[in-house]
């Protein structure tokens, strides 16, 4: 039995090996992690959650001390 693990990438499902010579991994290149960076750069991908307080127009740079 092979000892290797094979995984598909999430960005275009090509077969990949993930072992530390493959420093792009789980992706299979650089251009398939900075398209998955792009999508999350633009709000493309959202993790659940409970909304922030103040609601999603609150703007950190409003709180000031008195």
């Amino acid at each position: 039995m092979s000892d290797q693990r094979w995984v598909r990438c999430p960005g275009c499902g090509a077969e990949i090996q993930w072992n530390p010579e493959n420093r792009y991994r789980p992706f299979c290149s650089e251009r398939c992690k900075l398209i998955d960076l792009g999508q999350w750069a633009n709000e493309n991908y959202r993790i659940a959650g409970k909304p922030a307080p103040g609601g999603s127009d609150a703007n950190p740079q409003d709180d000031t001390v008195g």
